[in-house]
């Protein structure tokens, strides 16, 4: 029997990948990654505007509790002390996110936590028995008026529906905190690499053969018969020609902008929360590396329904999609070449951490 050019032909280049390609080319193994798009990096690809790094797909902040993950990345590149501390932004008035002492003394005039708290609970017990949908949860956690401003037209926008359309398990917690922290995260470290993400995604696949602008579901025998293994993470529908037909997924759209100033918003990210304002939200890049650039770039986000073409973001993971993807993955387990890894071959919403740690699990078990 020929002996296979490659031990892993690798389909997408994005951080799953990239993970297992890393420890992979570590143990001497051929890797061949075969990617869609005309540059690696997944979602994580950074464009150089103006001496910034601009992330294409939506703002991607580092954060983990994992000290293995954080060592791991941290061993590939320097990462900057950046904290994640938006802003929400409701008819021009501006509030602290996460919820917190900032957030309710600006709200309320408050200056203690007891006094927010008392607000908080009257307002709560309004909504009466199990919640119904969505509105009826969020004002169950955090009452009225902070669902009012703060959540209602942002999810609506998310959504592309009413919160009282929405069922209530997609909140299942909101963060309520009764300290002045604009911390957005709880975890332990976080930060975005120095130089971009670009670098980090460099040192992954280093010493990996690369196809770009390569479908591989196009002509799936042919790339097969070039590996031992095919570690997929692409779409898992894909895969199988939609063959139970398609997975549904959220999608995004960005419009970017070059603006002749130092500092349009003085912070990365603002939330608009408001039904009215067609965008969730938008990113001021260069605030992720304290740049100081003369000129800035900033991205509105809009949410969209997926249409053919489109990237894929947020899995709409409701039951009958839940269903759909069982039936895939059970014919996916039956695959004795093909492993799945990653967020659209696992169909789920994914931290990047959380990725990682998923590659980890998976180099145990193929590469010990």
């Amino acid at each position: 029997m020929m002996k296979k050019q490659y031990d892993y032909v690798l389909v997408g280049g994005g951080l799953f990948a990239g993970t297992f390609a890393y420890f992979a080319t570590k143990k001497g193994k051929k890797c061949l990654v075969i990617e869609k798009r005309n540059k690696l990096g997944g979602n994580l690809y950074c464009e150089d505007v103006e001496g910034i790094h601009v992330h294409k797909y939506g703002a991607h902040i580092f954060h983990t509790s994992n000290r293995k993950v954080w060592d791991f990345v941290n061993s590939l590149v320097e990462f900057n002390r950046y904290t994640n501390s938006p802003v929400a932004n409701y008819k021009g008035e501006i509030y602290n996110m996460p919820f917190n002492m900032n957030t309710f003394s600006k709200m309320w005039g408050v200056a203690t936590p007891k006094e927010a708290k008392a607000i908080i609970d009257e307002q709560k017990s309004a909504i009466k028995g199990e919640p119904k949908n969505l509105e009826e949860q969020a004002i169950s956690l955090v009452g009225e008026d902070i669902y009012r401003k703060l959540i209602k037209g942002y999810t609506e926008k998310q959504w592309g529906r009413d919160c009282k359309d929405l069922p209530s398990f997609i909140i299942k917690r909101l963060p309520v905190r009764y300290t002045y922290d604009n911390n957005y995260f709880n975890d332990l470290y976080q930060g975005i690499p120095i130089g971009g993400y670009n670098v980090l995604i460099e040192a992954l696949f280093d010493g990996c053969d690369v196809k770009l602008n390569t479908d591989y579901n196009q002509d799936r025998e042919t790339y097969n018969a070039l590996g031992q293994k095919v570690i997929y993470t692409g779409a898992l529908d894909a895969l199988y020609d939609f063959c139970y037909g398609p997975l549904e997924y959220r999608s995004l759209r960005f419009e970017s902008e070059v603006l002749d100033e130092e500092n349009y918003q003085g912070v990365a990210v603002v939330n608009y929360t408001d039904r009215e304002t067609p965008y969730t939200r938008v990113i001021e890049h260069k605030h992720f590396e304290f740049g100081t650039q003369t000129k800035t770039v900033i991205t509105r986000e809009y949410p969209a329904e997926w249409e053919e073409g489109m990237e894929y973001y947020y899995p709409v993971n409701d039951e009958k999609n839940q269903e759909l993807y069982q039936k895939y993955r059970k014919k996916a387990d039956e695959e004795e070449k093909i492993l799945l890894g990653g967020r659209l071959a696992e169909y789920k919403y994914y931290d990047m951490d959380k990725v990682i740690e998923s590659a980890f699990q998976l180099v145990e078990k193929e590469l010990q």
